[in-house]
């Protein structure tokens, strides 16, 4: 059984998470393309050795940032978002292109 650490609730059975892809910088949502939201969204770097991803607790709704070794599957370590994201992003209405 592999186990993930929680930061809010502990070691926990790996199947009560969900993977959210890599942490990467956002593009700016009310100036980028649409290709570049795209890109954004949809794309990841798929980079071998250690990086950050986005982790779901499913039972607890709870989203946090885990370090992985893509190589070896290790998780290094584990810590809430707000470590590393201390503003939350306003977007802005859609535009008349239908982007943001």
């Amino acid at each position: 059984m592999k186990i993930l650490n929680c930061p809010l609730n502990g070691p926990r059975n790996i199947s009560e998470f969900v993977y959210g892809g890599e942490v990467t910088e956002m593009p700016d949502p009310n100036a980028c393309s649409d290709a570049e939201w795209a890109d954004y969204v949809l794309m990841e770097n798929n980079t071998a050795g250690v990086i950050r991803e986005w982790w779901y607790h499913a039972a607890t709704a709870y989203w946090f940032v885990a370090e992985r070794n893509t190589v070896t599957d290790e998780v290094v370590r584990t810590y809430p978002a707000g470590a590393l994201f201390k503003e939350r992003v306003a977007f802005g209405p859609p535009t008349e292109e239908g982007g943001r």
